[in-house]
């Protein structure tokens, strides 16, 4: 029986079938490597009975050999434009994509429900790329399931939102950064300690959220606020200045990323604050603007250049493409240190 369109075999099919890895795959069927003859036949007895060929052949026997990879994003150009975070990120893609003459088609759909599965639609019917790397899993991801129906081979970068079969690539002991801002905070004597989040939606605020509470549990404490607000980091003054208007007010601030954790710094100082001499205040991602202002902000790196690395690289093996025998290590995240925190009163 013929395939459908929605049940393509794919590499990782191919590699199932024959029992050996995805990179050993991608090199055996572009005559690289140096694999055991009984390894060759048994990949290749699987590429024949799965009738498999790499995206970029298949491509090219329709007439229209893409070497392109898509990435939608669904957050608003406003968001964007204020949060460089997707910046390093792409940058890393590029790093892969540029040497083995991919581009990256990018989409920016904003926030309206239907125009994202509309963007992956149109990709897909147009035949515009090969494969899509995906970021931000939400809560009832939907696109997981739209991409298998597509045919088109994805990778996301962070946490899905189930068990779902999907390629992810993320940073081992991904809870470190968390714990660690929880225990820098405590031990430096603060008890009320504030936790801001980005959108609830988004599967990865959950998880941070619950790492911190859980760090700070140990500790026996709680968090004194938890709210969420959004990643631009401009709605994020208002509720700085409703918590620190409160009795008693927390004497340090945990944000979701660093442009929140910057506005929440100017707002606590227009109300008369001292960061950190009244609240200290810790970010996320390290972003080098973080750097630039007084004073620096304490922070959790997050490698977004490996991941992006990592991400197109899985993506590229997935396609037939050449593994590297450099792959990427994704460093784990960690806090760094800064002047935005100090003890309560310094």
């Amino acid at each position: 029986m013929a395939r459908g369109k929605s049940d393509r075999a794919t590499i990782a099919d191919v590699a199932a079938l024959a029992g050996v890895s995805v990179s050993a795959v991608s090199k055996i069927v572009n005559g690289k490597g140096s694999f055991p003859p009984a390894t060759q036949e048994r990949v290749l007895r699987a590429v024949d009975r799965l009738n498999w060929a790499p995206s970029a052949a298949a491509a090219s026997l329709r007439g229209a050999k893409t070497r392109a990879i898509g990435m939608i994003s669904k957050r608003s150009p406003d968001v964007l434009n204020a949060d460089p975070h997707f910046t390093l990120l792409i940058a890393g893609i590029e790093s892969e994509l540029a040497p083995r003459d991919y581009g990256l088609l990018m989409h920016i759909v904003g926030e309206q429900p239907s125009a994202e599965k509309r963007a992956y639609r149109r990709l897909s019917d147009d035949r515009r790329v090969d494969g899509v790397i995906l970021t931000e899993s939400r809560i009832g991801d939907s696109r997981f399931a739209l991409l298998r129906e597509l045919g088109l081979p994805a990778v996301l970068v962070g946490t899905p939102w189930t068990d779902d079969a999907i390629s992810t690539v993320r940073a081992e002991h991904q809870d470190r950064g968390m714990i660690d801002a929880a225990d820098h905070l405590v031990g430096l004597g603060h008890r009320r300690i504030a936790y801001i989040s980005g959108p609830e939606d988004r599967v990865h605020t959950g998880y941070r959220r619950q790492v911190f509470v859980s760090a700070l549990a140990r500790h026996g404490l709680s968090p004194s606020h938890l709210l969420a607000s959004d990643f631009a980091g401009r709605p994020t003054g208002a509720p700085v200045e409703q918590i620190l208007r409160s009795e008693p007010a927390p004497t340090a601030i945990v944000f979701a990323n660093d442009m929140m954790a910057l506005a929440g710094m100017s707002a606590a100082q227009r109300l008369g604050f001292d960061v950190p001499g009244d609240v200290s205040v810790i970010g996320h991602d390290d972003l080098p603007v973080g750097t630039l202002l007084h004073p620096r902000l304490t922070t959790i790196r997050q490698d977004l250049t490996g991941l992006g690395r990592a991400a197109a690289l899985d993506l590229l093996v997935r396609l037939g493409e050449d593994g590297s025998d450099d792959a990427p290590v994704i460093a784990p995240p960690e806090l760094v240190v800064r002047e935005s925190t100090a003890p309560p009163g310094a």
